[in-house]
C-alpha cells in the first residue's frame, strides 16, 4: 500500500511533465514501438523487484519479536510517557528522539576580529593578490580540514561507536531517568540532547543545571556528562551538530549552543543564574560563547581547553603552510576561546591536564607548552592588570611549570602566600567599588604583595589534574569555580 501510494503521488504530481517528455521523445524518434517493448519489460521487472523487497521487509518485521516489542513500546509511549515504558533494551534504541522543539530565531552572532583599514586601491589589489589563498583555504576546509577538527563527523567513527552509544543511552534513561529531546537550531541542524532533571529529588543542588559541551568526537552517552552526573546537580548535554549530519563550523556550533540554552530556559524552566557551563577540550568554544552571550550564567568550568586554535593548527601542519593555515583558521575555524571568555564577568575555573598530549605545542612532557597556560594568563592579565605586571606573570609562569602537586606547593610556599590576607584585600576592593573587570587592585601595592596575589589568583582560577587529555575527569575533581 505504501509503495502504491508513493507511485500514485509521483505520477499525479509529475504526470504532466512526464507526458510532455514522452511526447517529445516520440517526436524526435527516441521512442518507437520497437524500442518501447523492451523498456516496458525492464521497468516492469524493476517494479516487481521493488514490490517484492517491500513485502519481504514487512514480513521480516512482522516475524521479528524485538521489532514488535519496540512498536508496542513506541505506541504506548506516544499515549502516555511514564518511567516504566521509557525502560527499553539497548538493542531497541533508534535514532528518532522523544520530543521535537524548534527555535524561531535568526542566526546568533560570533566575536570576529576587526578588519584592517585599507584604501580603495590597496583593498582591490590585496583581494586580487590573496584570491588563490582564499580558494585553497576553501578547498582545504571543505575537504579534509573540518573532518580533522571534528572527527565525530566521520560516519565510520559513528558506526563503530554505535553499540557503545546505545548502551550509554540506555543507562542514562534507565538509571538516571534521562529525557531525550530533539532540538532544531536556527540553521536547520537537528540537535540531539539529553537532560537529567533532579529538581524534585536532588534538593537544593538539583536546582542547578550543568550544561555539558562535548569534545570534537564527544557523544553525551560516553562523554563528559558522566562527571557531573555523579553529583546531585541536574545535567544536560548535547553532541556537536556534526553527529546529527550537520556542518562542523563555529557558526553552527554557536547556533546549537543557543538552542540548548533557550530550551533549558523556556521549556525546562531553569533560570540563567542557575546554569553552569562545563566543557571539555574543543567544547570550550561553545562554552565561552555561551557565557559571553548570556552573561547572567552562574559560572563556567573549562577542562583541557585552550586559548586559540591557531597555535595548535600550526603544530600539526608543515611550516611552509603557515600563511595558508593562518588564513584558513581565521576565516573558517576561528575558535577564539580566550577572546570570548574575556567578555564574561562571572566565576571561571580552568582544569589543566599536566600530561596533555593534544593541546600542547611541543609534547606532553613540556607542561609549559600547554595552551591552557595561555588561557589562564590572558584571563588574569585582563581582570587584574595591576597585579599581572611583568613580575606577576613571571611568578605565575613559575607556578605553571610545576608538574605535580609537590612542586606546585613548593612554589606557593616559597613566596609565603597568605591566603587570608589575599582574600581580605580583594574583598575590600570589591566592597568599596563594585566595578566590573578589569580591576585596578594592586596599583599601590608592594612587589611582594603583588606576587602573593598573582599566585593566589592563579591557584583559584586553575586546577591541575595529573593525567592525559582523554582521561575522564573523576567526579571528585569536578568543583564549582571560586567565588570571592
Amino acid at each position: 500500500n505504501e509503495l502504491l501510494a508513493v507511485v500514485c503521488y509521483f505520477l499525479r504530481s509529475r504526470g504532466f511533465f512526464m507526458f510532455v517528455s514522452l511526447q517529445l521523445c516520440v517526436f524526435v524518434g527516441y521512442i518507437c514501438s520497437s524500442k518501447l517493448v523492451p523498456v516496458s519489460q525492464y521497468l516492469g521487472t524493476v517494479l516487481v523487484c521493488l514490490l517484492g523487497v517491500a513485502c519481504l521487509r514487512g514480513y521480516e518485521r512482522w516475524k521479528n519479536a524485538d521489532y514488535l516489542h519496540f512498536i508496542a513500546i513506541l505506541e504506548e509511549a506516544k499515549k502516555s510517557l511514564t518511567p516504566e515504558n521509557k525502560v527499553v533494551k539497548p538493542s531497541l534504541l533508534v535514532d528518532p528522539c522523544g520530543d521535537f522543539w524548534k527555535l524561531s530565531k535568526a542566526g546568533v552572532s560570533l566575536l570576529k576580529a576587526e578588519p584592517r583599514i585599507r584604501g580603495a586601491a590597496d583593498g582591490v589589489l590585496h583581494s586580487v593578490r590573496t584570491l588563490p589563498c582564499h580558494i585553497i583555504s576553501f578547498l582545504v576546509t571543505y575537504s579534509f580540514g573540518r573532518r580533522m577538527l571534528y572527527p565525530g563527523s566521520v560516519g565510520l567513527l559513528q558506526k563503530a561507536m554505535r553499540p557503545m552509544l546505545q548502551q550509554g543511552q540506555a543507562k542514562l534513561i534507565e538509571e538516571f531517568d534521562g529525557q531525550r529531546n530533539k532540538l532544531s537550531a536556527c540553521d536547520g541542524n537537528e540537535i540531539d540532547t539529553m537532560f537529567v532533571d533532579r529538581r524534585r529529588v536532588g534538593g537544593q543542588n538539583g536546582q542547578t543545571l550543568v550544561i555539558c559541551c562535548e569534545g570534537n568526537a564527544g557523544f553525551y552517552e560516553v562523554g563528559c556528562m558522566n562527571t557531573p552526573l555523579e553529583g546531585e546537580q541536574s545535567c544536560g548535554s548535547w553532541p556537536s551538530p556534526v553527529v546529527g549530519g550537520g556542518v562542523p563550523f563555529p557558526q553552527n556550533e554557536a547556533n546549537a549552543m543557543d538552542v540548548v540554552i533557550q530550551f533549558a530556559i523556556h521549556k525546562l524552566g531553569f533560570q540563567l543564574n542557575d546554569i553552569i557551563i562545563y566543557a571539555w577540550s574543543i567544547g570550550g568554544f561553545t562554552a565561552t560563547w555561551a557565557v559571553m552571550s548570556y552573561p547572567e550564567i552562574k559560572s563556567v568550568v573549562l577542562d583541557a581547553s585552550f586559548d586559540d586554535l591557531l597555535p595548535l593548527a600550526l603544530k600539526v601542519m608543515p611550516d611552509s603552510w603557515r600563511p595558508l593555515v593562518q588564513h584558513t583558521v581565521r576565516q573558517y575555524m576561528n575558535l577564539n576561546n580566550a577572546d570570548q571568555l574575556l567578555k564574561y564577568q562571572g566565576p571561571v575555573l580552568l582544569i589543566r591536564r599536566t600530561r596533555d598530549e593534544i593541546i600542547t605545542t611541543t609534547g606532553p612532557q613540556d607542561v609549559m607548552s600547554n595552551r591552557g597556560n595561555n588561557l589562564l594568563l590572558k584571563l588574569l592579565q585582563f581582570r587584574y592588570p595591576k597585579i599581572m605586571t611583568e613580575e606577576g606573570i613571571r611568578v605565575v609562569r613559575q607556578w605553571l611549570g610545576a608538574t605535580n602537586q609537590l612542586e606546585e606547593a613548593s612554589v606557593y610556599t616559597g613566596y609565603e602566600v597568605d591566603d587570608d590576607w589575599c582574600v581580605s584585600v580583594l574583598q575590600s576592593y570589591q566592597a568599596d567599588r563594585e566595578v566590573p573587570f578589569p580591576w585596578s587592585v594592586g596599583e599601590d601595592m608592594t612587589l611582594e604583595g603583588r606576587r602573593q596575589l598573582a599566585l593566589f589568583l592563579a591557584r583559584k582560577y586553575m586546577q591541575n589534574f595529573e593525567t592525559t587529555h582523554c582521561t575522564p575527569l573523576p567526579a571528585s575533581q569536578f568543583h564549582l569555580p571560586w567565588r570571592l
